[in-house]
């Protein structure tokens, strides 16, 4: 038998979600309204989920959280809220939570939350795990980003590339060889990432090394 226990402020809606568990065989359900309450019903035994409105008067379900674990540190706790957890999601992440759940959710999905966190996974809706992916992207963005220098010099020639100089063309401006300039640039495709002139002179744009302009169709070589 799975032991749950139903926290939630309000009794409506905790009877109701009781009943919804309660509906599987192996489930057997407590509910109490209060967070009080529950660290009370938690001296008497321990119980297998549980289940945590996120907004009550006297104590949230974050809080709650944490002074269950504090007890029971391997305890399966799912939010049951009908607020969007989209803004807050890395803070229920980070309070050791396993799962959550919308209160607008069918009672399949509810009980999927159940049993997904007796096994330790979590069901994630796919708007949430898209915005993951955006956050994981970016933060891989930035920290490239924030590893890109380039000195002055290879700046000033990267300028130069967006304004259809060629190799030749630089090398002679700076009175220096055109290996030289060609070693330069494949130290700058290097910072980058990047393979071409086109790619680099964009990836420069993006990254506030040269100006927005007109950029010509620069020369074939390097």
């Amino acid at each position: 038998m799975i032991h749950i226990l139903v926290v939630d402020d309000h009794r409506l809606v905790g009877e109701g979600t009781k009943n919804m568990l309660e509906s599987e065989q192996d489930f057997q359900v407590e509910l109490v309204t209060s967070g009080t309450e529950a660290e009370q019903m938690m001296e008497q035994q321990t119980y297998d989920v549980y289940l945590l409105d996120w907004r009550m008067p006297d104590m949230n379900g974050i809080e709650l959280s944490k002074r269950i674990l504090q007890k029971q540190p391997n305890a399966k706790i799912v939010i049951y809220t009908g607020y969007d957890v989209a803004p807050f999601l890395n803070y229920l992440i980070e309070s050791g939570i396993t799962g959550f759940v919308s209160k607008t959710a069918t009672s399949e999905q509810l009980i999927t939350a159940i049993r997904c966190a007796l096994r330790d996974e979590a069901v994630i809706p796919v708007h949430l795990l898209r915005q993951l992916h955006l956050c994981e992207v970016k933060a891989k963005m930035e920290e490239n980003e924030e590893h890109v220098a380039l000195s002055q010099f290879e700046q000033e020639i990267l300028f130069e590339v967006a304004n259809g100089l060629s190799n030749k063309d630089i090398a002679k401006k700076h009175y220096i060889s055109q290996r030289s300039v060609e070693r330069h640039l494949s130290r700058i495709f290097t910072k980058l990432h990047v393979s071409s002139r086109v790619e680099a002179v964009e990836k420069a744009k993006q990254l506030g090394f040269i100006p927005e302009l007109h950029m010509l169709t620069p020369s074939s070589d390097r």
